[in-house]
């Protein structure tokens, strides 16, 4: 079963065994929240008490002795009774919001410790959904929903034994409403919660429809399909209103089967209770009492069994959560490796060995977690620090596959990946990836200002520092024609930038970190003709005296590499210089003039 797939759970208490160990850190707070719950349960059973007091005593009594006092206690219950229900309430919120809080910070950090092929398995609605909108269900659920459970579930039972101790003979006739009334409200909530769920499925459509609409808004006039676009969008809504139509059918079926049952339990007092309280066997204060409890009984009732409805529909929030914590990497460091050297979160910097550069790759397969075909098989390559390896292919021969495998994303099948000489799983991931720069074909900025994008890749780093690897790449102008320089917001993802000003901070970022290996993933793809030629000086530049893997499709940009691979199928089909490669006049030497084809085959480096 794949992660996004929506599953069928059936767990014991509602799943909220495998939230224990968020919950029990907190189950000092819980246990008070439920005692002023259930305290507050017994002001609310007995708040009709004291109208029987006053019926019998002042009314039926016809005198005013000790109202005073009547009074002043009323007022002190009612007081205490403000004071429950408060500290009540700022539990449950205390509980809600930290639970959550614990849920969504256990979740993100799990996330990152997830290799690359949990984010190539699951959407980032799906990933999303689970850290924001299931987090909450279940904080929710562990307070506010606990608390009504509290709330109505005890006001019930002190309800029933008060009854009881009243007139039990009359408390028979309330019960025999029970049976019928619960298995009533059980038909029509199961239906509403069935109904509610489509309309949240469909609406969660629209909001996919939607978002797809006005993102791809270019491509839809491009392709002139407004109307198949606007057809399919007042489907999804149609059927919204049909589902939205069945849910308001139920809940005013649902309320009003309530109501009535409530009238029916009315009128069975108010006829057998009013006969009693005549023949002198009940006063008129207790048939008081019956009355209000057999009113706000059915709407307890309601609410009880809406609450336990809610509880069973968030298992799927809670497993979904669950299984998430529960994911295991496909790339880990061993608890010896964590030990020496630390995690992601708690580095032993003070253990990390300086890194030189030597790669290798030692008859390395790889197919993907998620798949059974080879990408790579049997892969050799030995890389000296400092050497500038450009590696090239048609799509899907492994080129980026090689350089994943060389920054532990994903590990090799078999084989091995060596760095220094040593198997690179013997040092903690967060040691590689400190001595990466990695420049994406996609670049990506994060919101906040320029300075703040590239210090992600030396936090230390001075202004000046930041500007000299901005000149390096030639993104001194960009920054330049900003209104507040270094301080300028680069917007969501970047988006008040183009996309190859994205691209150069990316890399003065990658050059700011001073890597001792560099990994240029397309990087230049997005960048223009003239732009490009300032990269290529830049790259000549930055990569003596580290290692360097670039991946190009614009071979112009490799042709001063130390060594090309030319990969096919995952495997090196061909490797040597621009020139020999040329000489050979072979696959790279075809790939190349098909990308000049006006050189005629006579092509030189000077020709570029």
């Amino acid at each position: 079963m794949k992660e996004n797939e929506e599953e069928q759970v059936s767990l014991p208490f509602f799943g909220i065994p495998k939230l224990l160990p968020y919950v029990k850190k907190y189950r000092r707070l819980i246990l008070l929240m439920v005692t002023l719950g259930l305290l507050s349960c017994v002001f609310d059973a007995g708040l009709p008490l004291y109208g029987r007091y006053a019926l019998d005593h002042f009314v039926a009594g016809k005198t005013l002795d000790g109202l005073s006092l009547f009074i002043l206690f009323f007022i002190a219950m009612t007081l205490l009774y403000i004071v429950v229900n408060f500290f009540t309430t700022y539990l449950c919120g205390k509980v809600e919001m930290s639970v959550d809080r614990d849920l969504r910070n256990a979740a993100f950090s799990h996330l990152q410790e997830l290799s690359f092929s949990y984010f190539n398995r699951n959407n980032v609605g799906y990933i999303h959904a689970r850290v924001m909108s299931d987090t909450g269900k279940i904080g929710m659920t562990v307070s506010w929903r606990l608390m009504d459970i509290i709330w109505h579930g005890g006001y019930l039972v002190f309800v029933v034994i008060m009854m009881f101790i009243l007139d039990a003979g009359l408390a028979l006739w309330i019960m025999i409403l029970l049976p019928p009334v619960t298995l009533l409200v059980w038909f029509f909530q199961k239906r509403l919660v069935l109904w509610n769920r489509r309309v949240r499925e469909i609406n969660s459509r629209i909001s996919s429809d939607y978002n797809e609409g006005i993102s791809g808004a270019r491509a839809v006039k491009t392709l002139v399909i407004e109307k198949r676009i606007g057809q399919d969008f007042a489907d999804e809504t149609e059927r919204m209103r049909r589902a939205g139509i069945h849910t308001v059918r139920y809940s005013a079926l649902f309320t009003s089967m309530v109501t009535m049952s409530g009238a029916v339990a009315l009128a069975l007092i108010l006829w057998h209770g009013g006969q009693i309280t005549i023949e002198g066997v009940i006063r008129i204060g207790t048939l008081s009492v019956f009355l209000s409890y057999a009113m706000s009984m059915m709407e307890r009732l309601q609410w009880l069994i809406g609450t336990v409805s809610e509880l069973i529909s968030v298992q799927v929030n809670i497993e979904r959560l669950t299984k998430l914590l529960r994911t295991e990497s496909d790339v880990f460091d061993t608890p010896e490796v964590t030990e020496r050297y630390g995690d992601s979160f708690a580095p032993k910097k003070e253990n990390w060995e300086e890194l030189h550069g030597d790669v290798e790759f030692r008859d390395v397969s790889f197919h993907y977690p998620d798949g059974d075909e080879m990408v790579l098989e049997h892969f050799d390559l030995k890389v000296p620090r400092g050497t500038s390896v450009a590696i090239v292919g048609e799509t899907g021969a492994g080129k980026s596959t090689l350089v994943n495998l060389l920054c532990r994303f994903f590990e090799p099948t078999e084989g091995l990946v060596l760095i220094d000489e040593r198997d690179a799983r013997e040092r903690s991931q967060l040691w590689l990836h400190s001595h990466l720069g990695y420049v994406l074909q996609t670049p990506w900025l994060f919101s906040g200002s320029v300075r703040d994008n590239l210090r992600y890749g030396r936090p230390e780093a001075t202004d000046e520092e930041i500007m000299n690897a901005l000149r390096l790449v030639s993104a001194d102008k960009i920054v330049d024609r900003m209104e507040k320089g270094l301080d300028s917001p680069v917007g969501e993802g970047g988006d008040m930038l183009s996309t190859g000003e994205k691209q150069l901070l990316s890399f003065a970022r990658a050059l700011l970190a001073d890597p001792k290996i560099l990994v240029l993933d397309e990087a230049t793809a997005s960048i223009d003709t003239v732009t490009e030629r300032a990269i290529q000086k830049a790259i000549s530049t930055v990569t003596k005296g580290r290692t360097s893997f670039v991946i190009a499709h614009r071979l112009s940009t490799i042709v001063n590499s130390d060594i090309i691979l030319m990969v096919h199928e995952g495997r090196i089909i061909e490797r040597g210089t621009h020139r020999e490669l040329m000489a050979k006049r072979g696959s790279y030497y075809d790939l190349f003039t098909s990308q000049w084809p006006e050189l005629n085959g006579n092509v030189t480096i000077s020709a570029l």
